[in-house]
């Protein structure tokens, strides 16, 4: 069993958020991945620009991205950052009838921005659920999951 502690929990068990006033600042980056996947019809129609409600890749991206920049907002206890970049990737896998979203996250900054990646991920896809539910509600979200971070004390981790 690892001897790591949670850093949300004080000695006394009680929820706390985590004191970074001592830490360094440093060059933070991470990157999280998921998929929704669908009807290959669906995904027709989204990649021929053709659901109702407009662009569904572009807003996805929008939404990804505000996302990021929102996460304090939405996870208790995660600091609010001052975020320098989001980027947002969709891409089409017809072999799977999928998109795959790729969200990364860059801060200079005394804590990581995992969260606000797989923030990002997850409400891209959403996003895309909810642009394509009138033509497809068998839409599934998974596999979301950290890819890669660096920066900080605990330095860098890359899935494998």
């Amino acid at each position: 069993m690892s001897d790591k502690k949670l850093s949300h929990v004080d000695a006394d068990g009680r929820i706390a958020m985590v004191d970074v006033t001592e830490k360094e600042v440093t060059d933070r980056v991470a990157t999280a991945c998921g998929r929704i996947t669908m009807d290959p019809a669906t995904l027709s129609l989204i990649l021929e620009n053709r659901i109702a409600k407009g662009n569904v890749i572009e807003a996805a991206r929008l939404a990804g991205i505000m996302a990021a920049k929102r996460t304090h907002e939405l996870i208790p206890l995660c600091h609010p950052l001052l975020i320098n970049k989001v980027a947002i990737e969709i891409e089409p896998d017809e072999a799977t009838s999928s998109l795959a979203v790729t969200a990364s996250v860059r801060v200079s900054g005394k804590t990581g921005v995992e969260m606000e990646a797989l923030t990002a991920v997850s409400v891209a896809c959403l996003t895309i659920y909810d642009m394509a539910k009138a033509v497809d509600r068998s839409m599934t979200i998974g596999e979301v999951r950290l890819t890669h971070k660096s920066g900080g004390k605990s330095g860098t981790y890359n899935a494998s």
